[in-house]
């Protein structure tokens, strides 16, 4: 079944709004790198939109009634936002979930090491990487340094205007005789993904003469100057290393944007835009931005915690309606699109991907059943009854759809948040944007995609 160009809906000035969409999304996207960021970011705006905090309204005893707005963010790191349905909570909600955590490099807690004058900084990659794509990059360092007197610096060195960039270094091919005869996954192997930040040493004085490691000392006073952070407090760090520079539009027609972290900023954002424009929705609205999915979703902060449940349990309390079994109905009877990527067809590597079920670019938002890996392993199935609905709604919205797997049968695979919520008896299934180069440092979409899945996202929340 070949489905329409969706860039066919927006003929001649029309485009204009898929590009205004596109480039707010772009400009979120080089702002906003690190799932704390995207967390800062978001509560920022939906404040602005009449959002209050879930703590804040336990405190004040608030009654949520139709309409109410109240956002969950915990730890910094994944948020829920509600707003308020005109039917009880137990009868179910319209779940946008999607992730905001990326592949990435994470320093070590003790990474500041010299050698021969070179200063470098130790790492540990997060998430599926191909570990060669990540040197000779220029990149950049952002998190945070939380010290023991309870204060949080912030850290981004690399992509404000002015800075320097750091990055890992390769083999140079003179030299490179047996690197090149290694299988691709042994071409760099993850403990040489060391990052370079320095090689100028400190002034001597008459008290220094004999000091050691007199770079890593210039780069500790560095370090201490700009954040007032000591060494030991890479201790209580988390920073991330992460390309350095914004989204660029890609192609010459400005078709599309490449960026660092579509996968699945790209889902995050029109999902959050999505509940920014619900009112008082039939049923309750949700908006949910986890961490943690690029390495299964584990931890306080990802999708197999209970941070989410315990939302709903307080939202279900601050309305009067509170019980186990209320709880238990409000997440059963609720419906969800696990808002994740899909990968795009790609005419390089056509031979991964079954023609009449992969994913192209400008087809619109894409349906991924099942994901999983061969024998459908490790996936949540979508109903046929659910698929049906939510075709019925999106032709009703005129919202551009296509249906995807992630390749061919016996060729890879990979999985979503979709199977842990659908734990829960609700109706689940995958749904977002095709991506190329996925989990390389710098991903590719269509901005028409985008759009569509915006499109999507808001005539779900309406309509499921």
């Amino acid at each position: 079944m070949e489905r329409n160009n969706a860039w066919d809906s927006y003929p001649g000035e029309r485009k204009k709004e898929v590009f205004d969409f596109a480039e707010g999304y772009r400009s979120f996207l080089s702002a906003n790198k690190t799932e704390r960021e995207c967390v800062k970011t978001f509560v920022e705006k939906a404040k602005e939109a009449g959002f209050i905090s879930l703590e804040a309204a336990i405190k004040e005893g608030r009654r949520l009634k139709p309409g109410d707005k109240v956002y969950y963010d915990h730890m910094g790191k994944s948020l829920a936002m509600f707003v308020m349905g005109e039917e009880t909570l137990s009868e179910g909600m319209n779940i946008l979930g999607a992730h905001i955590d990326s592949p990435r490099l994470d320093l070590k807690q003790n990474p500041l090491y010299e050698d021969k004058d070179l200063v470098l900084l130790d790492t540990h990659y997060y998430g599926g990487v191909k570990k060669y794509q990540w040197v000779t990059l220029p990149l950049a360092l952002h998190g945070v340094v939380a010290k023991k007197d309870g204060t949080v610096v912030e850290i981004n060195i690399g992509d404000k205007p002015g800075d320097p960039v750091v990055g890992v270094s390769d083999l140079l091919i003179h030299l490179a005789g047996e690197q090149m005869e290694k299988k691709a996954n042994k071409v760099i192997e993850g403990e040489n993904l060391d990052v370079l930040i320095g090689n100028l040493p400190i002034d001597k004085t008459d008290t220094e003469k004999e000091e050691k490691e007199r770079v890593k000392a210039q780069i500790l006073q560095l370090l201490k100057q700009e954040y007032d952070i000591e060494e030991e407090d890479f201790l209580s760090a988390e920073i991330e290393v992460v390309p350095a520079g914004e989204a660029r539009d890609y192609g010459l027609d400005r078709s599309m944007i490449m960026g660092y972290g579509h996968d699945d900023r790209v889902c995050a954002y029109p999902s959050f835009e999505a509940i920014l424009q619900m009112e008082t929705p039939k049923r309750t609205s949700v908006c949910l931005l986890v961490d943690k999915e690029e390495i299964g979703s584990v931890g306080a902060t990802g999708m197999q915690s209970r941070f989410f449940e315990n939302a709903v349990a307080e939202v279900l309390a601050l309305c009067g309606q509170y019980s186990e079994l209320a709880l238990r109905r409000a997440l059963q009877n609720s419906s969800m699109l696990s808002s994740d990527v899909s990968a795009a067809y790609d005419p390089n590597y056509a031979s991964v991907s079954d023609k009449k079920n992969v994913a192209y670019f400008g087809k619109g938002i894409v349906f991924n059943k099942y994901t999983g890996s061969r024998g459908k392993s490790g996936s949540n199935d979508a109903n046929a009854e659910y698929i049906a609905r939510l075709r019925r709604i999106f032709d009703k919205y005129e919202v551009a759809f296509q249906t995807a797997e992630l390749g061919k049968v016996d060729q890879g695979g990979g999985g979503t948040i979709a199977y842990i919520l659908a734990n829960y008896g609700m109706e689940v299934i995958d749904s977002g944007v095709a991506v190329l180069n996925m989990h390389a440092p710098w991903e590719i979409i269509s901005k028409v995609d985008l759009y569509e899945a915006y499109k999507g996202y808001v005539a779900f929340l309406k309509e499921a």
